[in-house]
C-alpha cells in the first residue's frame, strides 16, 4: 500500500456560465431539426436531470496545459517536494491545447511535455506522457503511477486531470450545457512501510458494442456546417452503460482488496450527472443487499462545477481535503474509493486508505 497522494490542487476557472445563459441558444435534435420546447422547459429538465446549475468555463486567454501546470504546482507545494525529484508527469486529457473558437485542437508537443516546461522541471529522467482514456483518464494515471512505484520505475509522480471541454462542444446540442473547464493535480510519492496507500485498483475497456457511445460528430444546426467536429453522447446509452458496468466495477476492486462496503468513507464518482451517479450508488449498495446509502458517502461539485471530463475527481478530492465542504472530511485511516466511467467505452475504480 505505499503509494500514497501526498498533495493535492486544482485550478477552477473564474468565468461562470449560469443556465439562463444558455436562454438564447437555438438546440436542435439528433436528425437536425429544432427542438420543438421553449427554452425554459429545456433548461428546467436538464436541471432535474444532471443537478447542474452552474459550470466554469476557462478564459480565452487560458490554454489546458495552462490550467494543468497551475494545477500541478499547487499539488507539488501542497505535497512539500522539490519538483525535481518528481519521476514522472502524467497529464489526462483528450482534446489537447484547443484553441478558443475553434475545435482544432494542438497535441504536439505533448501537454505533459508542456507542463513540464512550465514548472520548470530541468530533470531529464523526469519522464512527461499524455494518457487518452476517456473521462477515466485521471484515474487511470493515478493506477498507472501505482503500477510504476510498485516495479520500483517511479517514487514521484505528478498526475494531472485538465480538460477544455467548453471548445470542443456544439452550442446547438443540448449536451453543450453539461460541459466545462478545469483541472486538478496530485503528487504521488512511493512511502515505505506507510499504512495509508492504494489498496487495490481495477480497469476495464468495452471497446466492442459499446464503443460509439460517445465520439465526434458535425454540428447538429445543419445550416451552419463547417469541417468542425464536436463532442457528441447518446445520453440514454450511456446512463445505461455506466448503471450496468460502474456498480460492478466498484463491488470487483473492494472485493480484490478485501474492503468490506461499510468499511468505506467517501465514494468519489466522476462528476458527470447528479441523477446518474445517485443510481450508481443505490445499485451498488443493493449489490451488497442493503436498501439505504449512508448519508454523505458521495461528495458532488457537478452542481456548481458542471462536467470537467477527467477533472472532475482530482478537483473534487482538491476541494474535498482542503475543507471546501463542511459535510466531508476526510481523516487518517479513512478508505475511500474513486471510480470513473467515459468514452471507450472505459471504466476505473481505485480503493485507497487516507
Amino acid at each position: 500500500m505505499p503509494t500514497v497522494i501526498t498533495g493535492s490542487g486544482s485550478y477552477i476557472p473564474e468565468v461562470i456560465k449560469t443556465n439562463v445563459d444558455f436562454s438564447t441558444q437555438v438546440f436542435y435534435d439528433e436528425t437536425g431539426q429544432p427542438i420543438r420546447r421553449s427554452q425554459d422547459e429545456i433548461i428546467n429538465r436538464f436541471r432535474q436531470i444532471t443537478g447542474i446549475e452552474e459550470r466554469r468555463y476557462a478564459d480565452t486567454s487560458v490554454s489546458t496545459s495552462q490550467m494543468a501546470a497551475i494545477a500541478g504546482k499547487r499539488a507539488i507545494e501542497q505535497a512539500g517536494i522539490d519538483a525535481e525529484t518528481i519521476d514522472q508527469v502524467i497529464v489526462a486529457h483528450n482534446f489537447g491545447d484547443l484553441r478558443h473558437g475553434s475545435a482544432q485542437s494542438e497535441l504536439v508537443p505533448s501537454l505533459a511535455s508542456r507542463v513540464k516546461h512550465r514548472l520548470g522541471i530541468k530533470n531529464a529522467r523526469c519522464v512527461a506522457y499524455d494518457i487518452l482514456f476517456g473521462c477515466p483518464g485521471w484515474l487511470q494515471g493515478l493506477i498507472q503511477a501505482d503500477l510504476f512505484a510498485k516495479a520500483g520505475a517511479a517514487r514521484n509522480c505528478l498526475v494531472i486531470g485538465a480538460e477544455t471541454l467548453s471548445r470542443i462542444s456544439d452550442q446547438h446540442d443540448r449536451d453543450s450545457m453539461i460541459y466545462s473547464d478545469g483541472a486538478g493535480a496530485v503528487v504521488t510519492q512511493w512511502q515505505e512501510d506507510s499504512h495509508a496507500g492504494i489498496i487495490g485498483t481495477l480497469s476495464a475497456s468495452y471497446a466492442l458494442d459499446d464503443l460509439s457511445y460517445i465520439t465526434m460528430g458535425k454540428s447538429r444546426c445543419t445550416q451552419k456546417q463547417t469541417d468542425d467536429y464536436y463532442l457528441t453522447m447518446q445520453g440514454r446509452k450511456v446512463y445505461e452503460f455506466a448503471l450496468t458496468n460502474v456498480p460492478a466495477a466498484i463491488q470487483s476492486c473492494l472485493e480484490e482488496t478485501g474492503i468490506a462496503i461499510t468499511d468505506v468513507k467517501k465514494i468519489f464518482i466522476h462528476q458527470a450527472n447528479q441523477k446518474m451517479n445517485e443510481a450508481i450508488i443505490e445499485r451498488l449498495f443493493r449489490l451488497y443487499e442493503m436498501q439505504e446509502v449512508p448519508a454523505d458517502i458521495m461528495p458532488m461539485n457537478i452542481q456548481m462545477h458542471g462536467n470537467s471530463s477527467v477533472a472532475t475527481i482530482p478537483t473534487l478530492f482538491d476541494m474535498v481535503t482542503r475543507g471546501v465542504f463542511p459535510q466531508h472530511s476526510l481523516k487518517p485511516g479513512d478508505v475511500i474509493v474513486m471510480a470513473s466511467v467515459g468514452a471507450g467505452m472505459n471504466i476505473n475504480a481505485v480503493c485507497y486508505r487516507c
